[in-house]
């Protein structure tokens, strides 16, 4: 396939995240984006989790169970001349790791927040990890038909708690009880609330006054927010297409995902202004551009037992460049291996379909029986190529763990070493006893595991709680096992290299001072 073939069918991917605290409505908004493209015929509500009838993104059981996303799903489907790639991230804190690394994979991301409760610590956390990568952000202002926070305060918290410019896109006629509708701004008009699924539109002349809708005109309400719209005209931010596109301006929509009210507005702007794929850079520092003939890619997520029936485990892969081809030789830049991709899917959550060609942008998802890891790359070629490092987090909450029924060791250990290698969890051995030591950044993570043992390999298993511990690596030549002690205990990880559990800080400052020579890193 020639350069220019390749642009062309790179412009039409857009690949984002979709970033929230817990309950901010993320899981709801992507599925009125489903019901845009075709792929859900009705989206599911808070009152639809009774019914069974869960979120198509929250395809785990404990996720349906609990109502919450622990994992990061994938869902593509084709709306407006695109092919539109979502990652529906986990909202929890207690999984931002595995955020984290999905926001290595997109081009822009879209912030839901709550407008009742406004900027929340995940949000903040979430932005942060977006605004460091300089990619574009897209704010959605959720849950307008419930009573929430002035406007003008939200957009001025956006801006100083979050430093980032904000243009609002449109503006809330009343809130809750008393919603009328937007003004939108962009595209010159109000949108009217109607209460059914498709919005009335009224359009606006040049002094924004309502076109053939005198009663509008007349209303209180709309008086107040065309004077606040004009003092944004004034004195608020200018729009910016080429700050959108740095993450140094974000546009702001108002809405509600639950009763899809302003949601088609907000997708249909975000289309036109979100960034195409763009170039990805090498460890080396180079940057490999979307259309370049060399097909390339990198891991950013495995997931275990997605189909509990046939027990398989998917390596998630963003394709950075060139095209892919069902059945390509790909060199794996960590072993060295070249690997035959003949078992190739593409996603809708919990559903797959196989995929015979795939272009940068395009998320695909490859059986693994343990070939790669998280943040492997793989090329074509001879002209070796490795992506940036995806970043990692040194746990601080750990357990012991082992299996209840010692008859069931076979499914034990195969449960915890395939689950593992997804990287919620991190798993190191004690040097002495040998015991299965699990680590994490959150307590939700072990009841996850836990959950996840029992109901997918049949292995119920004992978690002694040992609390919150420095996790600290140690040189294998600067070691004596008889460092270790009931304050710092003394384990290795997966690739069998050495570290230290400490107590607190101050058994690992009391080590520093026995042992001034030995050097600790937090580095995994």
């Amino acid at each position: 396939m020639s350069n220019q073939t390749l642009q062309t069918r790179d412009n039409t991917r857009r690949t984002f995240a979709i970033i929230s605290h817990p309950d901010a409505g993320k899981t709801t908004i992507t599925e009125q984006l489903l019901l845009f493209g075709g792929v859900v015929r009705q989206a599911g509500t808070v009152k639809a989790r009774k019914t069974g009838n869960f979120a198509k993104s929250d395809w785990m059981e404990i996720e349906q169970k609990r109502g919450i996303s622990v994992t990061s799903s994938v869902m593509q489907f084709d709306y407006g001349g695109k092919r539109i790639n979502i990652l529906d991230t986990p909202g929890h804190a207690d999984f931002s790791e595995d955020t984290y690394r999905t926001l290595m994979a997109v081009d822009s991301a879209v912030m839901v927040i709550d407008s009742a409760k406004g900027i929340e610590p995940q949000t903040k956390k979430l932005f942060q990890i977006c605004k460091m990568r300089g990619i574009p952000i897209f704010t959605f202002m959720n849950k307008l038909d419930r009573d929430g926070r002035d406007p003008m305060d939200l957009i001025d918290e956006l801006e100083t708690v979050l430093g980032v410019q904000a243009y609002p896109m449109n503006w809330p006629i009343g809130m809750g009880k008393t919603l009328e509708g937007i003004f939108d701004r962009y595209n010159h008009r109000v949108e009217l609330y109607t209460h059914e699924q498709k919005s009335k539109m009224v359009a606006l002349d040049d002094d924004n006054n309502p076109v053939d809708n005198p009663e509008l005109a007349e209303d209180d309400q709309f008086k107040e927010t065309k004077d606040s719209v004009d003092l944004l005209d004034m004195a608020g931010n200018k729009f910016d297409e080429a700050k959108i596109a740095t993450g140094d301006l974000t546009p702001v929509f108002f809405g509600s995902a639950l009763v899809n009210f302003g949601v088609k507005t907000f997708f249909d702007a975000y289309l036109k202004y979100a960034p195409a794929p763009s170039a990805h850079k090498t460890q080396e520092g180079n940057v490999i551009a979307p259309d370049a003939q060399q097909f390339s890619g990198f891991v950013f997520k495995i997931q275990a037992n997605m189909n509990p029936n046939h027990r398989d485990r998917i390596a998630f892969v963003r394709i950075c460049s060139g095209e892919f081809e069902k059945g390509m030789d790909v060199n794996l830049f960590r072993t060295g291996k070249k690997l035959r991709l003949s078992n190739v899917t593409e996603f809708m959550a919990n559903t797959r379909e196989n995929v015979n060609t795939a272009v940068a942008g395009d998320i695909i998802g490859l059986y693994d029986t343990g070939n790669f890891q998280i943040g492997d790359t793989i090329y074509t070629g001879k002209s070796p190529v490795e992506f940036e490092k995806l970043p990692q987090f040194t746990p601080e909450l750990f357990v012991r763990v082992s299996a209840k029924n010692v008859m069931k060791q076979k499914s034990f250990h195969k449960g915890i070493n395939q689950l593992v290698q997804e990287g919620a969890v991190q798993l190191y051995k004690s040097t002495t006893t040998n015991d299965y030591v699990l680590g994490a950044v959150g307590q939700l993570q072990f009841e996850v595991f836990q959950f996840r043992m029992k109901n997918e390999y049949n292995s119920d298993v004992n978690m002694e709680p040992l609390g919150h511990k420095i996790a600290r690596w140690v040189n294998p030549d600067q070691l004596d096992p008889r460092m270790a002690s009931s304050r710092n205990l003394l384990v290795k990880d997966r690739a069998g290299q050495p570290l230290f559990l400490f107590e607190n800080q101050f058994a690992m400052r009391w080590f520093k001072d026995k042992y001034p020579d030995v050097e600790l890193t937090a580095k995994l």
